[in-house]
């Protein structure tokens, strides 16, 4: 029974303060290592930096404590002690939740932003860990939806919409209900497809024309990730300069 009870997984679902939180060490951990692991107000500036979130936060830092003390009870985060015995704060997300570099990169975009396309994810996630392209993160995302911890909120693809799976479930429904999505939706995408298999006789004159569409957004949601990522550039810059100046202050 113990070694079953082992093999459970290990996280749970996050509130939207914690969620904020991990997000950002981890973010950081990849980021900036040399500024890692963050005080606490290196990880307020952290959580409420403008470029790299959504929704925006202006988080105090009894805020912050009270989502470090649920993070700790849920053994996601840890506290260390700095060298100049200030209180510094580091994740313990790989093992909490069970991934790998990649994965965790992907997880973590998922936590700071929240839902958002395919093509964005992959431009976002791989400021943290090389992803070249849809291909490369169709695996990643498909190992993260086996293990309970990724959501299709649209059929999958290079236009799908995926989110994680750490919300409490009055969160989720929300969200879909934000989305106009409900749990049919994805299979529902199926449904012309086992209509033209149901008819191979038929004529089926219109299919040539629909070709063209798939190939043409077949760039659309990369560039429009890369495009973002460039405008986010110079502010994520001064956010890393910021938190370096912190950590040589105190």
């Amino acid at each position: 029974m113990t070694e079953l009870a082992d093999d459970q997984p290990k996280w749970t679902t996050l509130a939207s303060r914690e969620r904020r939180i991990l997000g950002a060490l981890v973010e950081k951990a990849k980021t900036t290592p040399d500024a890692y692991p963050l005080s606490l107000n290196a990880l307020r500036s952290a959580c409420n930096q403008k470029s790299n979130r959504s929704p925006q936060m202006t988080l105090d830092e009894d805020q912050i404590d009270e989502a470090i003390d649920a993070l700790r009870q849920k053994g996601a985060v840890s506290v260390v002690q700095g060298d100049s015995r200030v209180e510094r704060y580091r994740h313990l997300a790989y093992d909490w939740l069970g991934v790998d570099k990649t994965e965790l990169a992907v997880m973590a975009e998922l936590l700071l932003r929240g839902e958002q396309t395919v093509g964005e994810l992959r431009g976002r996630a791989a400021r943290m860990e090389p992803i070249k392209g849809i291909s490369e993160l169709e695996p990643v995302l498909v190992s993260l939806k086996n293990k309970g911890l990724l959501l299709y909120l649209s059929p999958p693809g290079r236009g799908a919409v995926v989110t994680h799976n750490l919300y409490g479930p009055s969160e989720l429904d929300r969200l879909k209900r934000d989305l106009k999505l409900d749990d049919g939706a994805p299979a529902a995408a199926a449904t012309p497809a086992a209509a033209s298999s149901a008819a191979p006789t038929a004529p089926t004159p219109q299919a040539a024309p629909p070709a063209p569409a798939p190939a043409d957004s077949d760039w659309r949601p990369e560039f429009a990730a890369l495009r973002a990522e460039f405008e986010e550039t110079i502010t994520e810059l001064r956010d890393e300069i910021e938190t370096l100046r912190q950590r040589v202050e105190g």
